[in-house]
Protein backbone atom coordinates (compact mmCIF):
# COMPACT_ATOMS: atom_id res chain seq x y z
CA UNK A 1 0.00 0.00 0.00
CA UNK A 2 1.27 3.47 -0.86
CA UNK A 3 1.81 6.08 1.87
CA UNK A 4 -0.55 8.88 2.82
CA UNK A 5 0.82 12.28 1.82
CA UNK A 6 0.37 15.24 4.17
CA UNK A 7 0.87 18.75 2.75
CA UNK A 8 0.81 21.59 5.31
CA UNK A 9 3.09 24.54 6.02
CA UNK A 10 2.42 24.09 9.75
CA UNK A 11 5.00 21.62 11.07
CA UNK A 12 2.92 20.90 14.19
CA UNK A 13 -0.06 19.79 12.08
CA UNK A 14 2.19 17.51 10.04
CA UNK A 15 3.66 16.03 13.24
CA UNK A 16 0.27 15.39 14.87
CA UNK A 17 -1.10 13.64 11.78
CA UNK A 18 2.07 11.62 11.29
CA UNK A 19 1.98 10.33 14.88
CA UNK A 20 -1.76 9.61 14.80
CA UNK A 21 -1.50 7.67 11.53
CA UNK A 22 1.61 5.84 12.70
CA UNK A 23 -0.41 4.49 15.65
CA UNK A 24 -2.77 3.07 13.03
CA UNK A 25 0.22 1.45 11.26
CA UNK A 26 -0.24 3.77 8.30
CA UNK A 27 2.80 5.05 6.44
CA UNK A 28 3.01 8.79 5.76
CA UNK A 29 5.09 11.24 3.77
CA UNK A 30 5.00 14.97 4.54
CA UNK A 31 5.57 18.15 2.50
CA UNK A 32 5.79 21.77 3.64
CA UNK A 33 4.20 23.26 0.51
CA UNK A 34 2.31 22.37 -2.63
CA UNK A 35 5.34 22.79 -4.91
CA UNK A 36 7.23 20.01 -3.11
CA UNK A 37 4.25 17.70 -3.41
CA UNK A 38 3.78 18.42 -7.12
CA UNK A 39 7.45 17.67 -7.72
CA UNK A 40 7.06 14.33 -5.90
CA UNK A 41 4.07 13.49 -8.11
CA UNK A 42 6.43 13.33 -11.07
CA UNK A 43 7.89 10.07 -9.74
CA UNK A 44 5.39 8.74 -7.22
CA UNK A 45 1.73 8.88 -6.10
CA UNK A 46 0.10 8.51 -2.66
CA UNK A 47 -2.81 6.38 -1.59
CA UNK A 48 -4.54 9.42 -0.09
CA UNK A 49 -3.57 13.12 -0.18
CA UNK A 50 -4.28 15.40 2.82
CA UNK A 51 -3.63 19.08 2.11
CA UNK A 52 -4.02 22.46 3.76
CA UNK A 53 -5.64 25.24 1.71
CA UNK A 54 -3.74 28.37 2.74
CA UNK A 55 -0.01 27.87 2.20
CA UNK A 56 2.82 30.01 0.83
CA UNK A 57 2.98 29.80 -2.97
CA UNK A 58 0.44 27.50 -4.56
CA UNK A 59 -2.69 26.97 -2.47
CA UNK A 60 -4.29 23.68 -1.58
CA UNK A 61 -6.97 24.37 -4.20
CA UNK A 62 -4.22 24.76 -6.84
CA UNK A 63 -2.74 21.47 -5.70
CA UNK A 64 -6.16 19.82 -5.74
CA UNK A 65 -6.81 20.94 -9.33
CA UNK A 66 -3.39 19.80 -10.53
CA UNK A 67 -3.71 16.41 -8.84
CA UNK A 68 -7.25 15.79 -10.09
CA UNK A 69 -6.16 16.60 -13.64
CA UNK A 70 -3.52 13.84 -13.48
CA UNK A 71 -5.13 11.40 -11.02
CA UNK A 72 -8.92 11.91 -10.98
CA UNK A 73 -9.53 8.87 -8.76
CA UNK A 74 -7.15 9.90 -5.96
CA UNK A 75 -9.02 10.85 -2.73
CA UNK A 76 -7.98 14.34 -1.57
CA UNK A 77 -8.94 15.66 1.87
CA UNK A 78 -8.77 19.43 2.32
CA UNK A 79 -8.03 20.82 5.80
CA UNK A 80 -7.90 24.49 6.72
CA UNK A 81 -8.28 26.96 9.55
CA UNK A 82 -10.35 29.14 7.23
CA UNK A 83 -13.62 27.27 7.52
CA UNK A 84 -15.61 29.58 5.31
CA UNK A 85 -18.20 28.75 2.68
CA UNK A 86 -15.97 29.69 -0.26
CA UNK A 87 -13.31 27.22 0.85
CA UNK A 88 -15.84 24.40 1.21
CA UNK A 89 -17.44 25.13 -2.15
CA UNK A 90 -14.08 25.43 -3.90
CA UNK A 91 -12.94 22.14 -2.38
CA UNK A 92 -15.96 20.15 -3.45
CA UNK A 93 -16.10 21.78 -6.87
CA UNK A 94 -12.51 20.76 -7.34
CA UNK A 95 -13.34 17.14 -6.52
CA UNK A 96 -12.21 16.88 -2.91
CA UNK A 97 -13.15 13.70 -1.06
CA UNK A 98 -14.11 15.70 2.02
CA UNK A 99 -13.45 18.92 3.91
CA UNK A 100 -12.10 19.19 7.46
CA UNK A 101 -11.84 22.50 9.34
CA UNK A 102 -9.17 23.27 11.96
CA UNK A 103 -9.17 22.83 14.85
CA UNK A 104 -10.24 19.24 14.23
CA UNK A 105 -10.64 16.23 16.46
CA UNK A 106 -7.71 13.95 15.69
CA UNK A 107 -9.80 10.78 15.99
CA UNK A 108 -12.32 12.15 13.49
CA UNK A 109 -9.48 13.15 11.19
CA UNK A 110 -8.00 9.65 11.31
CA UNK A 111 -11.43 8.13 10.74
CA UNK A 112 -11.92 10.32 7.68
CA UNK A 113 -8.47 9.43 6.31
CA UNK A 114 -9.20 5.73 6.87
CA UNK A 115 -12.41 6.08 4.94
CA UNK A 116 -10.59 7.79 2.07
CA UNK A 117 -8.02 5.01 2.21
CA UNK A 118 -10.73 2.36 1.90
CA UNK A 119 -12.14 4.26 -1.04
CA UNK A 120 -8.74 4.32 -2.71
CA UNK A 121 -8.09 0.63 -2.11
CA UNK A 122 -11.54 -0.55 -3.08
CA UNK A 123 -11.59 -2.44 -6.31
CA UNK A 124 -14.48 -0.95 -8.17
CA UNK A 125 -16.37 -3.51 -10.17
CA UNK A 126 -16.91 -1.27 -13.14
CA UNK A 127 -19.51 -2.72 -15.44
CA UNK A 128 -19.13 -2.19 -19.14
CA UNK A 129 -21.86 0.22 -20.16
CA UNK A 130 -24.03 -0.93 -23.04
CA UNK A 131 -23.77 0.96 -26.29
CA UNK A 132 -27.31 2.20 -25.82
CA UNK A 133 -29.23 2.34 -22.54
CA UNK A 134 -32.58 0.54 -22.78
CA UNK A 135 -35.51 2.93 -22.83
CA UNK A 136 -37.10 1.10 -19.87
CA UNK A 137 -35.11 -0.89 -17.32
CA UNK A 138 -36.48 -3.94 -15.53
CA UNK A 139 -35.83 -7.64 -15.04
CA UNK A 140 -38.68 -8.37 -12.62
CA UNK A 141 -41.50 -10.64 -13.87
CA UNK A 142 -44.00 -7.79 -13.47
CA UNK A 143 -41.95 -5.64 -15.85
CA UNK A 144 -41.50 -8.49 -18.30
CA UNK A 145 -45.29 -8.56 -18.60
CA UNK A 146 -45.21 -4.86 -19.47
CA UNK A 147 -42.53 -5.47 -22.10
CA UNK A 148 -44.56 -8.31 -23.60
CA UNK A 149 -47.61 -6.05 -23.80
CA UNK A 150 -45.61 -3.36 -25.57
CA UNK A 151 -44.41 -6.00 -28.02
CA UNK A 152 -47.93 -7.24 -28.71
CA UNK A 153 -49.11 -3.68 -29.33
CA UNK A 154 -46.16 -2.81 -31.59
CA UNK A 155 -48.15 -3.12 -34.82
CA UNK A 156 -51.37 -1.64 -33.45
CA UNK A 157 -52.88 1.82 -33.38
CA UNK A 158 -55.39 0.94 -30.67
CA UNK A 159 -56.07 3.35 -27.79
CA UNK A 160 -54.24 2.40 -24.60
CA UNK A 161 -54.99 3.35 -20.99
CA UNK A 162 -51.94 3.18 -18.70
CA UNK A 163 -52.64 2.96 -14.97
CA UNK A 164 -50.38 2.79 -11.94
CA UNK A 165 -49.17 4.75 -8.94
CA UNK A 166 -47.44 8.09 -9.34
CA UNK A 167 -43.79 7.72 -10.23
CA UNK A 168 -44.00 4.32 -11.93
CA UNK A 169 -42.98 5.62 -15.36
CA UNK A 170 -46.22 5.91 -17.29
CA UNK A 171 -44.85 8.45 -19.77
CA UNK A 172 -41.82 6.26 -20.49
CA UNK A 173 -44.16 3.40 -21.39
CA UNK A 174 -46.24 5.72 -23.55
CA UNK A 175 -43.11 6.80 -25.41
CA UNK A 176 -42.10 3.15 -25.87
CA UNK A 177 -45.53 2.31 -27.28
CA UNK A 178 -45.12 5.15 -29.77
CA UNK A 179 -41.53 4.25 -30.64
CA UNK A 180 -42.47 0.66 -31.46
CA UNK A 181 -45.64 1.51 -33.37
CA UNK A 182 -46.27 2.20 -37.08
CA UNK A 183 -46.40 5.90 -36.13
CA UNK A 184 -42.83 5.96 -34.76
CA UNK A 185 -41.59 8.44 -37.38
CA UNK A 186 -44.41 10.88 -36.60
CA UNK A 187 -44.75 13.28 -33.61
CA UNK A 188 -45.18 12.17 -30.02
CA UNK A 189 -46.99 14.96 -28.15
CA UNK A 190 -47.45 14.78 -24.37
CA UNK A 191 -49.86 16.85 -22.32
CA UNK A 192 -50.44 16.72 -18.57
CA UNK A 193 -54.12 17.62 -18.33
CA UNK A 194 -53.82 18.29 -14.59
CA UNK A 195 -51.09 20.89 -15.13
CA UNK A 196 -53.09 23.16 -17.47
CA UNK A 197 -55.66 25.59 -16.02
CA UNK A 198 -59.21 24.64 -16.96
CA UNK A 199 -59.77 27.83 -18.94
CA UNK A 200 -56.75 27.13 -21.16
CA UNK A 201 -57.00 23.37 -21.55
CA UNK A 202 -59.58 23.44 -24.36
CA UNK A 203 -57.39 25.73 -26.46
CA UNK A 204 -54.33 23.65 -25.56
CA UNK A 205 -56.01 20.50 -26.84
CA UNK A 206 -57.91 21.75 -29.86
CA UNK A 207 -56.31 25.08 -30.74
CA UNK A 208 -58.16 28.32 -31.42
CA UNK A 209 -59.00 30.70 -34.21
CA UNK A 210 -57.82 34.27 -34.33
CA UNK A 211 -60.07 36.48 -32.21
CA UNK A 212 -61.69 33.53 -30.45
CA UNK A 213 -61.04 35.22 -27.10
CA UNK A 214 -59.14 38.15 -25.65
CA UNK A 215 -55.49 37.75 -26.47
CA UNK A 216 -55.99 35.34 -29.37
CA UNK A 217 -53.98 37.39 -31.85
CA UNK A 218 -53.45 34.55 -34.30
CA UNK A 219 -54.74 31.08 -35.11
CA UNK A 220 -53.07 28.41 -32.98
CA UNK A 221 -52.84 24.68 -33.62
CA UNK A 222 -53.67 22.56 -30.60
CA UNK A 223 -52.04 19.35 -29.44
CA UNK A 224 -54.32 17.19 -31.58
CA UNK A 225 -53.12 18.94 -34.73
CA UNK A 226 -49.51 18.93 -33.55
CA UNK A 227 -49.73 15.14 -33.11
CA UNK A 228 -51.24 14.54 -36.57
CA UNK A 229 -50.38 11.03 -37.83
CA UNK A 230 -48.56 10.44 -34.54
CA UNK A 231 -49.39 9.85 -30.88
CA UNK A 232 -51.01 12.14 -28.31
CA UNK A 233 -50.26 11.20 -24.69
CA UNK A 234 -52.80 12.57 -22.22
CA UNK A 235 -51.36 12.22 -18.74
CA UNK A 236 -53.52 12.45 -15.59
CA UNK A 237 -56.64 12.02 -17.71
CA UNK A 238 -58.66 11.44 -14.54
CA UNK A 239 -58.29 15.14 -13.70
CA UNK A 240 -59.74 16.40 -16.99
CA UNK A 241 -62.69 18.79 -16.41
CA UNK A 242 -66.06 17.13 -17.02
CA UNK A 243 -67.18 19.46 -19.80
CA UNK A 244 -63.98 18.88 -21.78
CA UNK A 245 -64.46 15.14 -21.49
CA UNK A 246 -67.42 15.51 -23.86
CA UNK A 247 -65.27 17.15 -26.52
CA UNK A 248 -62.57 14.52 -26.15
CA UNK A 249 -65.21 11.78 -26.50
CA UNK A 250 -66.37 13.32 -29.78
CA UNK A 251 -62.84 13.27 -31.22
CA UNK A 252 -62.35 9.66 -30.20
CA UNK A 253 -65.76 8.74 -31.66
CA UNK A 254 -65.67 10.35 -35.10
CA UNK A 255 -62.14 11.72 -35.46
CA UNK A 256 -63.21 15.37 -35.87
CA UNK A 257 -63.00 18.45 -33.65
CA UNK A 258 -63.44 22.22 -33.81
CA UNK A 259 -60.88 24.79 -32.79
CA UNK A 260 -62.09 27.21 -30.13
CA UNK A 261 -64.03 29.86 -32.03
CA UNK A 262 -63.94 27.78 -35.22
CA UNK A 263 -66.79 26.68 -37.47
CA UNK A 264 -65.04 24.19 -39.75
CA UNK A 265 -64.38 20.67 -38.46
CA UNK A 266 -60.78 19.51 -38.39
CA UNK A 267 -60.03 15.83 -38.99
CA UNK A 268 -57.66 14.18 -36.53
CA UNK A 269 -55.60 11.13 -37.38
CA UNK A 270 -54.07 10.63 -33.94
CA UNK A 271 -53.47 7.66 -31.68
CA UNK A 272 -54.42 8.52 -28.10
CA UNK A 273 -52.63 7.02 -25.12
CA UNK A 274 -54.00 8.10 -21.75
CA UNK A 275 -52.62 7.60 -18.24
CA UNK A 276 -53.82 8.11 -14.70
CA UNK A 277 -52.92 7.19 -11.15
CA UNK A 278 -56.58 7.44 -10.12
CA UNK A 279 -59.28 4.79 -10.00
CA UNK A 280 -61.36 5.75 -13.03
CA UNK A 281 -64.08 3.24 -12.23
CA UNK A 282 -64.60 4.95 -8.87
CA UNK A 283 -64.59 8.39 -10.49
CA UNK A 284 -67.25 7.15 -12.91
CA UNK A 285 -69.37 5.97 -9.98
CA UNK A 286 -68.84 9.34 -8.27
CA UNK A 287 -70.02 11.19 -11.39
CA UNK A 288 -66.63 12.81 -11.97
CA UNK A 289 -65.71 10.96 -15.15
CA UNK A 290 -67.90 10.10 -18.13
CA UNK A 291 -68.60 6.40 -18.39
CA UNK A 292 -68.72 6.47 -22.20
CA UNK A 293 -65.33 8.21 -22.33
CA UNK A 294 -63.93 5.67 -19.88
CA UNK A 295 -64.93 2.82 -22.19
CA UNK A 296 -63.49 4.66 -25.21
CA UNK A 297 -60.14 4.99 -23.45
CA UNK A 298 -60.11 1.58 -21.82
CA UNK A 299 -59.65 -0.43 -25.03
CA UNK A 300 -56.34 -1.89 -23.87
CA UNK A 301 -55.35 -1.35 -20.24
CA UNK A 302 -51.72 -1.55 -19.22
CA UNK A 303 -51.05 -1.52 -15.48
CA UNK A 304 -47.55 -0.56 -14.34
CA UNK A 305 -46.29 -2.28 -11.19
CA UNK A 306 -45.14 -0.25 -8.21
CA UNK A 307 -41.49 -0.46 -7.20
CA UNK A 308 -42.60 -2.62 -4.23
CA UNK A 309 -43.65 -5.26 -6.76
CA UNK A 310 -40.30 -5.17 -8.55
CA UNK A 311 -37.76 -4.58 -5.79
CA UNK A 312 -35.25 -6.79 -7.60
CA UNK A 313 -34.95 -4.00 -10.17
CA UNK A 314 -33.77 -1.44 -7.61
CA UNK A 315 -30.02 -2.21 -8.08
CA UNK A 316 -30.04 -1.78 -11.87
CA UNK A 317 -32.24 1.31 -11.64
CA UNK A 318 -29.98 2.80 -8.96
CA UNK A 319 -26.84 2.28 -11.03
CA UNK A 320 -28.55 3.77 -14.07
CA UNK A 321 -29.75 6.87 -12.22
CA UNK A 322 -26.36 7.42 -10.54
CA UNK A 323 -24.64 7.37 -13.94
CA UNK A 324 -27.32 9.60 -15.45
CA UNK A 325 -27.15 12.15 -12.64
CA UNK A 326 -23.34 12.21 -12.65
CA UNK A 327 -23.33 12.80 -16.40
CA UNK A 328 -25.61 15.81 -16.10
CA UNK A 329 -23.55 17.29 -13.27
CA UNK A 330 -20.23 16.53 -14.96
CA UNK A 331 -18.85 14.39 -12.11
CA UNK A 332 -17.77 10.80 -11.61
CA UNK A 333 -20.70 8.44 -10.89
CA UNK A 334 -21.10 7.33 -7.28
CA UNK A 335 -21.51 3.64 -6.53
CA UNK A 336 -23.36 1.88 -3.75
CA UNK A 337 -21.68 -0.54 -1.37
CA UNK A 338 -23.21 -4.01 -1.15
CA UNK A 339 -24.66 -3.21 2.28
CA UNK A 340 -26.15 0.09 1.09
CA UNK A 341 -27.65 -1.55 -1.99
CA UNK A 342 -29.24 -4.30 0.11
CA UNK A 343 -30.62 -1.66 2.48
CA UNK A 344 -32.00 0.38 -0.41
CA UNK A 345 -33.59 -2.69 -1.99
CA UNK A 346 -35.48 -3.34 1.25
CA UNK A 347 -37.08 0.12 1.42
CA UNK A 348 -40.70 0.60 0.43
CA UNK A 349 -40.11 3.82 -1.56
CA UNK A 350 -43.73 4.99 -1.91
CA UNK A 351 -42.70 7.47 -4.61
CA UNK A 352 -41.66 4.51 -6.80
CA UNK A 353 -39.08 4.93 -9.57
CA UNK A 354 -39.32 8.71 -9.41
CA UNK A 355 -38.40 8.71 -5.72
CA UNK A 356 -35.46 6.39 -6.41
CA UNK A 357 -34.28 8.75 -9.15
CA UNK A 358 -34.54 11.70 -6.77
CA UNK A 359 -32.59 9.79 -4.14
CA UNK A 360 -29.82 9.09 -6.64
CA UNK A 361 -29.67 12.80 -7.49
CA UNK A 362 -29.35 13.57 -3.77
CA UNK A 363 -26.58 10.98 -3.40
CA UNK A 364 -24.68 12.41 -6.36
CA UNK A 365 -24.75 15.89 -4.84
CA UNK A 366 -24.54 15.23 -1.11
CA UNK A 367 -22.84 11.88 -0.38
CA UNK A 368 -19.11 12.07 0.42
CA UNK A 369 -16.78 9.75 -1.42
CA UNK A 370 -17.37 7.65 -4.49
CA UNK A 371 -18.65 4.60 -2.62
CA UNK A 372 -21.89 5.21 -0.75
CA UNK A 373 -22.50 3.49 2.57
CA UNK A 374 -25.75 3.24 4.53
CA UNK A 375 -24.69 6.11 6.80
CA UNK A 376 -24.36 8.36 3.73
CA UNK A 377 -28.05 8.02 2.85
CA UNK A 378 -30.59 10.69 3.91
CA UNK A 379 -31.30 10.46 7.60
CA UNK A 380 -35.05 10.05 7.16
CA UNK A 381 -34.38 6.77 5.33
CA UNK A 382 -31.78 5.33 7.68
CA UNK A 383 -33.76 6.24 10.80
CA UNK A 384 -36.88 4.56 9.48
CA UNK A 385 -38.94 7.74 9.38
CA UNK A 386 -41.47 8.26 6.65
CA UNK A 387 -40.11 10.80 4.19
CA UNK A 388 -41.95 14.08 3.92
CA UNK A 389 -41.66 14.99 0.28
CA UNK A 390 -43.56 16.03 -2.77
CA UNK A 391 -43.94 13.79 -5.78
CA UNK A 392 -41.94 15.73 -8.35
CA UNK A 393 -43.14 16.19 -11.89
CA UNK A 394 -42.71 13.20 -14.22
CA UNK A 395 -39.68 13.96 -16.36
CA UNK A 396 -38.86 13.19 -19.92
CA UNK A 397 -36.23 10.60 -20.86
CA UNK A 398 -32.82 11.36 -19.41
CA UNK A 399 -33.96 14.16 -17.13
CA UNK A 400 -33.06 14.28 -13.48
CA UNK A 401 -34.23 16.38 -10.60
CA UNK A 402 -35.73 16.32 -7.17
CA UNK A 403 -38.21 18.55 -5.43
CA UNK A 404 -38.27 17.57 -1.74
CA UNK A 405 -41.26 19.12 -0.06
CA UNK A 406 -44.30 17.58 1.58
CA UNK A 407 -46.45 14.84 0.11
CA UNK A 408 -44.80 11.55 -0.81
CA UNK A 409 -41.88 10.40 -2.87
CA UNK A 410 -38.90 12.70 -2.83
CA UNK A 411 -35.98 13.10 -0.47
CA UNK A 412 -35.90 15.06 2.78
CA UNK A 413 -32.74 16.21 4.52
CA UNK A 414 -33.02 16.32 8.31
CA UNK A 415 -31.00 18.15 10.89
CA UNK A 416 -31.95 15.80 13.73
CA UNK A 417 -34.00 12.73 14.51
CA UNK A 418 -36.95 14.79 15.73
CA UNK A 419 -39.50 16.38 13.43
CA UNK A 420 -38.49 16.28 9.73
CA UNK A 421 -37.04 19.56 8.57
CA UNK A 422 -35.45 20.75 5.36
CA UNK A 423 -31.94 22.06 5.68
CA UNK A 424 -31.42 25.67 4.53
CA UNK A 425 -30.65 25.84 0.81
CA UNK A 426 -30.98 22.04 0.43
CA UNK A 427 -34.40 21.68 -1.15
CA UNK A 428 -34.05 24.99 -2.99
CA UNK A 429 -30.91 23.72 -4.67
CA UNK A 430 -32.62 20.50 -5.69
CA UNK A 431 -35.61 22.53 -6.91
CA UNK A 432 -33.20 24.43 -9.15
CA UNK A 433 -31.92 21.11 -10.51
CA UNK A 434 -35.49 20.01 -11.18
CA UNK A 435 -36.37 23.21 -13.00
CA UNK A 436 -33.12 23.16 -14.95
CA UNK A 437 -33.75 19.60 -16.11
CA UNK A 438 -37.29 20.41 -17.20
CA UNK A 439 -36.20 23.54 -19.07
CA UNK A 440 -33.34 21.69 -20.77
CA UNK A 441 -35.78 19.05 -22.01
CA UNK A 442 -38.06 21.71 -23.50
CA UNK A 443 -40.82 21.27 -20.93
CA UNK A 444 -43.41 24.04 -21.14
CA UNK A 445 -45.35 25.64 -18.27
CA UNK A 446 -42.64 24.82 -15.75
CA UNK A 447 -43.85 27.45 -13.27
CA UNK A 448 -47.41 26.17 -13.36
CA UNK A 449 -46.42 22.49 -13.08
CA UNK A 450 -44.10 22.95 -10.12
CA UNK A 451 -46.43 25.49 -8.53
CA UNK A 452 -49.38 23.09 -8.59
CA UNK A 453 -47.24 20.31 -7.13
CA UNK A 454 -46.02 22.64 -4.39
CA UNK A 455 -49.54 23.84 -3.52
CA UNK A 456 -50.89 20.28 -3.56
CA UNK A 457 -48.14 19.12 -1.21
CA UNK A 458 -48.77 21.89 1.30
CA UNK A 459 -52.54 21.43 1.34
CA UNK A 460 -52.37 17.63 1.59
CA UNK A 461 -49.93 17.86 4.48
CA UNK A 462 -52.01 20.49 6.27
CA UNK A 463 -55.14 18.37 5.87
CA UNK A 464 -53.30 15.39 7.28
CA UNK A 465 -52.29 17.39 10.34
CA UNK A 466 -55.85 18.67 10.84
CA UNK A 467 -57.45 15.27 10.19
CA UNK A 468 -59.12 16.55 7.03
CA UNK A 469 -60.63 19.73 8.55
CA UNK A 470 -60.11 22.18 5.71
CA UNK A 471 -60.91 25.34 7.69
CA UNK A 472 -58.27 24.45 10.25
CA UNK A 473 -55.87 23.61 7.42
CA UNK A 474 -56.51 26.98 5.77
CA UNK A 475 -55.80 28.76 9.05
CA UNK A 476 -52.55 26.82 9.54
CA UNK A 477 -51.45 27.65 6.00
CA UNK A 478 -52.43 31.29 6.27
CA UNK A 479 -54.95 31.25 3.42
CA UNK A 480 -58.68 31.87 3.24
CA UNK A 481 -61.41 29.25 3.47
CA UNK A 482 -62.62 30.01 -0.05
CA UNK A 483 -59.09 29.72 -1.38
CA UNK A 484 -58.45 26.28 0.10
CA UNK A 485 -61.86 25.05 -1.06
CA UNK A 486 -61.11 26.19 -4.62
CA UNK A 487 -57.60 24.70 -4.53
CA UNK A 488 -58.89 21.34 -3.25
CA UNK A 489 -61.25 21.13 -6.23
CA UNK A 490 -58.68 22.36 -8.77
CA UNK A 491 -55.95 20.03 -7.56
CA UNK A 492 -58.21 17.00 -7.06
CA UNK A 493 -57.30 16.58 -3.41
CA UNK A 494 -59.24 13.96 -1.48
CA UNK A 495 -59.85 13.63 2.25
CA UNK A 496 -61.03 17.16 3.05
CA UNK A 497 -64.18 17.80 5.04
CA UNK A 498 -66.06 20.77 6.45
CA UNK A 499 -65.86 21.49 10.18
Amino acid sequence: MKPIWIVDDDASIRWVLEKALARESLETRSFANAREALTAFETDTPQVLVSDIRMPGESGIDLLQAVKARHPGLPVIIITAFSDLDSAVSSFQGGAFDYLAKPFDIDKAVSLIRRALEESLREASVEAAPAETPEILGHAPAMQEVFRAIGRLSQSNVTVLITGESGTGKELVARALHKHSPRAQQPFIALNTAAIPKDLLESELFGHERGAFTGAQAMRRGRFEQAEDGTLFLDEIGDMPFDLQTRLLRVLSDGHFYRVGGHQPVKANVRVIAATHQNLEQRVRDGLFREDLYHRLNVIRLRLPSLRERSEDIPILTRHFLVQSAHQLGVEPKRMSEQAMRFLSGLELPGNVRQLENLCNWITVMAPGQTVEIKDLPRDLTQGQAPVALNPVPLADGMVGALPVAGGGGVVMQAAAAAPTVLPEGWVGLLELQAAGMLSAGQMDVMDILGRQFESALIRTALKHTHGRKNDAAMRLGIGRNTITRKIVELGIDGARDE
